[in-house]
């Protein structure tokens, strides 16, 4: 259990993070802060307090409109940012659309980190997700074992699912991995995939495997058609297994956005890979054998990657 965990926005991935926080016991104290409209923050957690002598929990919070809620917190989750909604033809604007206005949230959240929990290990699910971790960085400069991004672990949770789902067995058999940028371009690594250890192909034939890729790939949009606003409590569980491999030194390996330096061949970008995830972060970056297929991919998508970076820089 750690001291205290900040939760930076209040919105449906904060409010579920808030309640798995308190039931899970992962901190003595979660501090939320959400800095527009009403006091959300504050409403969300004294709901979840309200409950806790049903679920058994003594985690206290502190929350409010008011960055300085996170002082002293060991680790930062961040949610800030406006999500994806659907316009009114139908339409929805994709994660780089979103990068503007993010871009100015996400200042603000690195100099209240900075100010308030500056030794913080940070965990960033904010769209879009490589683009804002690199922003991140850009503003906090911390050791690379201390920053990374939500989204591997929710890109292959998703794709375990539809394969398990497609084969009709437990999702417990699956075990898949999603590499490269969070977006359209990302690289769900079929020579990863295995379902009881074998491979997914004794299973599942290729057209069968490449619409569930093709799915994995627009997942996000394709829930962002059925509700309207971006999935939360799958992203919110993703970024669960990542704090909760951290807080309880479970040394798991997860697919984590993290600072590539000279790893896969790439430098100075923040791309989904597996890594180890531990009580100090970011334990050790695994480089997986890919197939030839898989490392055009993983280029194209590291291209992707390079060019919305690209624009982050520009932006300053």
């Amino acid at each position: 259990m750690l001291n205290k965990i900040a939760l930076v926005g209040g919105g449906n991935i904060g409010g579920v993070l808030a309640q798995e926080l308190f039931q899970r016991k992962l901190a003595a104290t979660v501090a939320m802060v959400d800095v527009k409209g009403p006091d959300v923050a504050k409403g969300k957690c004294l709901d979840i307090a309200e409950g806790t002598p049903i679920i058994g929990s003594d985690v206290k919070y502190i929350a409010g409109k008011d960055y300085g809620v996170i002082e002293g917190a060991d680790l930062v989750i961040n949610t800030a940012g406006v999500p994806r909604t659907v316009r009114p033809d139908g339409t929805y604007p994709s994660r780089e659309e979103l990068l503007a206005t993010n871009l100015q949230i996400t200042d603000a959240v690195a100099g209240a980190i900075r100010q308030y929990c500056p030794d913080a290990i940070v965990v960033s699910i904010a769209n879009p997700l490589d683009a804002i971790v690199f922003r991140l960085h850009q503003k906090l400069s911390p050791p690379k074992h201390r920053l990374m991004g939500m989204a591997g672990a929710l890109d292959s949770a998703r794709y375990r699912y539809f394969v398990a789902q497609a084969a009709g067995v437990s999702v417990e058999n699956v075990e898949a991995m999603v590499l490269g940028g969070h977006g359209d371009d990302m690289v769900p690594v079929r020579s990863c995939c295995r379902i009881a250890g074998m491979p997914v192909e004794k299973f599942l034939d290729e057209p069968t495997l490449a619409a569930i890729e093709s799915r994995t790939r627009k997942a996000g949009g394709e829930i962002v058609g059925l509700i309207g606003v971006s999935a939360f409590w799958s992203p919110a569980i993703a970024a669960l297994e990542m704090v909760e491999a951290i807080v309880l030194d479970k040394r798991k390996i997860i697919a984590s956005c993290v600072l590539l330096e000279g790893e896969y061949g790439v430098n100075g970008l923040f791309v989904g890979v597996p890594v180890v995830l531990g009580r100090n972060g970011v334990e050790r970056v695994i480089e997986v054998d890919l197939t030839e297929a898989e490392r055009a991919a993983f280029a194209k998508s590291i291209a992707a990657v390079k060019k919305t970076t690209d624009e982050v820089i520009a932006a300053k």
